[in-house]
């Protein structure tokens, strides 16, 4: 009993963050707030198997990043990927995260629906649950059936209730979100194009991409 009271509960939330901007900040800090997470890692990815090459470098990102996060003391940032010199395997990650971590500690990977459904393609993805629980991230409206794999395992570990997933890993839950319309391909453009995107990403994110002149047109 006195593992369980001593047990932390780590988030993280992985992604490009091309940069990062209010939609994944508002999830971050949703999470953080319904899982009572001891923390929620923001955690750039370095060179994504699954996504075309980010447009600034891992620097730019991860200044970007940290300075969103500044003020939020339930989020953090974790660069451990950045440092990789191979694409950002979400398996290495976990397993180097679990190293680090107390074994009775909670471990939660988050991910966007799109992420979720295309986790067959992902590098050894059938371990993933053997180190963390899965958060989905889902819109109320969504209507898109999960790929036969992942059928058998939502039926096997699937939990309703996210805060009731009990143990260091293993379950998959799902929060429910209606997501902010921006995304970072939207902000780029925008940029791109000589227009604001002021409200779209925090004061300090938006200074630092004027001070450093990213995105535009001529870049």
């Amino acid at each position: 009993m006195t593992q369980a009271l001593t047990a932390r509960r780590i988030g993280i939330l992985g992604g490009t963050f091309d940069p990062v901007h209010i939609g994944h900040l508002r999830s971050a800090l949703e999470v953080a707030e319904l899982m009572q997470l001891d923390e929620l890692r923001l955690l750039p990815n370095a060179r994504p198997p699954h996504r075309d090459t980010p447009q600034v470098t891992p620097q730019s990102r991860l200044a970007m990043v940290r300075s969103a996060v500044a003020n939020a003391p339930q989020l953090s940032v974790d660069a451990r990927e950045l440092t990789r010199d191979k694409p950002s395997y979400t398996i290495d990650t976990l397993e180097s995260l679990r190293a680090e971590l107390a074994p009775e500690d909670q471990l939660f990977l988050v991910l966007g629906w799109d992420a979720f459904c295309g986790l067959p393609g992902w590098h050894r993805w059938e371990e993933l649950l053997q180190h963390c629980h899965i958060l989905v991230l889902q819109r109320p409206d969504a209507d898109v059936e999960p790929p036969f794999e992942l059928r058998n395992l939502l039926a096997a570990r699937s939990q309703s209730d996210p805060t009731a997933m009990s143990g260091p890993a293993g379950h998959i839950s799902f929060v429910w979100q209606t997501p902010l319309a921006v995304s970072a391909t939207q902000i780029r453009q925008l940029l791109a194009s000589g227009k604001s995107v002021r409200f779209l990403v925090p004061d300090a994110v938006l200074a630092y991409i004027e001070a450093h002149d990213l995105y535009r047109a001529s870049n």
